[in-house]
């Protein structure tokens, strides 16, 4: 006999400023000093997180659902993993629970600086990124995956280039020309195809507003970790491309050691990515991120040397 699927959950409605207040007030205290409490108030990029600042030192991520809070308890237990090996970049965790029904929260200490898609990074910043690169390759993708970190498999380029010629032929043609796609050849995308080098752990959300950026350019802190896979290094090259723009990811992935495939690999899945995204929120509902997403075209069709210098054939057998 067939099953109804039961209807997954609804999400808990959003805390008003009284309820995080008070949640707040019996953490950062025991819950009986006079006054209103600290100041809170909510964070715009959210990352799919009830978010709020607290005060000028905390930050409250309240899960809205139970797949979010099952996420959010995996990422408290993967930064006490990564952090040995990426530095002082990861959040700290100052106190966590439940803040209504079994969904989780945790209250994490702020990390000074803004988001990188409000400030550029300086070359102390590409190599600050050169390290978090370098640290994710060191993780030992063993106790990842134990900590239940999924392993995702690596994406055709192939198919990821035809889907972007499809979306740039709906877009107009003073937003994005369709032959710029003919730079990545059909032949020259198989030869960027699956990487044969090992897994490693990637952060999967490399983008600038995960990334917190002091005013001199340095990277201070990466955020949400609940996305983080075991897979393609090259993703992660791929979202700062995207976040940083085509040469500053490119040249924090070399002094990070990775070799010309994985880096032109990561490069043209951002493009390809890019194009897809702004078509697919040029006309409905989503055209309110379009200011965001043209930036992320931008930076991630920066030209670069590598590609102009490198051929293909000759990067094709390079180890990542």
């Amino acid at each position: 006999m067939n099953r109804t699927p039961e209807p997954a959950p609804e999400p808990a409605p959003e805390p008003t400023p009284d309820a995080v207040r008070r949640l707040v007030r019996t953490l950062l205290s025991d819950g009986t000093a006079p006054g209103p409490g600290p100041d809170v108030r909510p964070v715009r990029e959210r990352g799919g997180h009830f978010t709020w600042w607290v005060g000028r030192r905390h930050v409250l991520r309240l899960a809205p659902d139970r797949e979010a809070s099952l996420r959010q308890r995996r990422e408290l237990r993967l930064r006490d993993l990564v952090r040995p090996f990426v530095g002082g970049t990861v959040p700290m965790s100052v106190a966590q629970g439940e803040w209504e029904g079994g969904l989780a929260y945790t209250l994490d200490t702020r990390v000074p600086g803004v988001s990188g898609e409000r400030q550029a990074v300086s070359a102390l910043g590409e190599a600050d990124l050169a390290d978090l690169l370098t640290g994710l390759r060191e993780v030992p993708v063993r106790q990842a995956e134990t900590l239940g970190v999924p392993r995702a498999p690596q994406r055709s380029l192939e198919a990821l280039r035809a889907a972007a010629v499809r979306a740039a032929g709906r877009l107009p043609a003073e937003e994005f020309d369709p032959a710029r796609l003919d730079q990545l050849a059909a032949p020259a995308a198989a030869q960027l195809g699956a990487q044969t080098g090992p897994a490693v752990l990637v952060h999967h959300g490399l983008l600038g507003e995960h990334l917190v950026i002091s005013p001199d350019g340095r990277v201070r802190g990466v955020l949400d970790w609940t996305g983080a896979v075991t897979g393609d290094p090259a993703e992660d090259i791929a979202g700062l491309a995207l976040a940083v723009g085509a040469p500053a990811a490119v040249r924090a992935a070399t002094l990070a050691d990775y070799g010309a495939r994985p880096c032109l690999r990561g490069l043209w899945l951002a493009r390809c990515d890019a194009v897809i995204r702004l078509a697919d929120h040029h006309k409905g509902p989503g055209t309110g991120q379009l200011p965001l997403l043209e930036a992320r075209l931008a930076r991630a069709w920066e030209s670069i040397l590598l590609e102009r210098v490198t051929d293909l054939r000759d990067a094709q057998d390079e180890a990542p």
